[in-house]
């Protein structure tokens, strides 16, 4: 859709221009759209609190709305563990947690309810039993919430920073210490709005360590821990720091390594999760181990290096 400021438009907010021409749309979704450079100005992707002049040429490409409630769908769905209370399964790369814009179907959630029927209702329809997430390509581990004592008990012990979550991620370059942490607030970029950055020195606190567990000529293999789950944030941490995940061309990976298979995703799996039972309080490890294509990239770097 292509709409004209008016100069009678002039001194107003983008997001409140666009809710008044288009109020079929809710506010938020509108945002949503500028945020994910949906909405254009003269070409130009920008904020929602850009202040039109009048005479500006606005585009606007709409996603797809997401259903009022998520549906049961036939998917495949690997399970690590489970009881009355949780379900930790093993989420694959390309899989989306719930649905959204463009997300209508095939998420995690639509083949949870498929396997499983009911689970909280904490989250709403759109995101039954959904505690916490992983990136579209992030595979590995995942715990939802089949009560909503459960998902209260779950959601109560991320906020306190009790779950223990480690990943595993190969990056370019050589780490130049054998462990480290980075602790620079996590905020939305403001050029491009589809990532985070972490070089603004403002946001929200976000707290990743690392640990070398192998090094490459070009590449370093790390264990990763993380104190908080902020939006992107070992990807965001990791390549302010010069060192972004293999396959990440989001935060500034090459596309193709010569001499390596071409990976098809970012190398970073949730590799282990460690909370508290809902029901006993007794602590409960799940690990889930590299995916297969990780495991042979990460085998022909080695066979690489000889």
């Amino acid at each position: 859709m292509i709409l004209t400021a008016e100069a009678g438009d002039s001194g107003k907010r983008l997001d409140a221009f666009l809710h008044g021409a288009l109020p079929q749309f809710s506010r938020s979704r509108l945002q949503s759209w500028i945020k994910s450079d949906r909405v254009r100005v003269d070409g130009q992707a920008t904020r929602a609190s850009y202040i039109l002049r009048g005479g500006e040429n606005i585009s606007v490409t709409p996603a797809e709305l997401p259903p009022l409630k998520a549906e049961p769908e036939e998917l495949p769905l690997k399970i690590l563990y489970e009881d009355a209370d949780v379900v930790v399964v093993e989420k694959a790369a390309g899989m989306v947690v719930h649905a959204g814009a463009g997300h209508g179907r095939g998420t995690l959630v639509n083949a949870l309810l498929h396997h499983f029927g009911a689970l909280s209702s904490v989250n709403g329809e759109l995101r039954p039993g959904i505690v916490h997430r992983l990136d579209r390509d992030t595979s590995g581990v995942l715990v939802v919430a089949r009560t909503d004592g459960a998902h209260q008990s779950l959601a109560a012990q991320f906020h306190d920073r009790e779950v223990e979550k480690i990943y595993l991620a190969l990056v370019h370059g050589r780490m130049k210490q054998p462990q480290g942490r980075i602790a620079s607030p996590i905020s939305r970029d403001p050029v491009r709005r589809t990532r985070m950055t972490a070089r603004l020195g403002t946001g929200r606190a976000a707290l990743t360590e690392y640990r070398v567990i192998e090094q490459f000529e070009q590449f370093s293999y790390l264990e990763i821990r993380i104190g908080t789950g902020r939006t992107h944030q070992i990807r965001t941490h990791l390549a302010s720091i010069s060192h972004p995940v293999v396959g990440d061309r989001l935060y500034g990976a090459p596309s193709a390594i010569a001499g390596l298979p071409a990976l098809g995703r970012f190398f970073l799996h949730a590799h282990r999760l460690r909370f508290r039972s809902p029901a006993t309080g007794e602590w409960i490890t799940v690990e889930s181990p590299l995916t297969p294509e990780l495991a042979s990239f990460l085998e022909a770097l080695r066979m690489k290096r000889g």
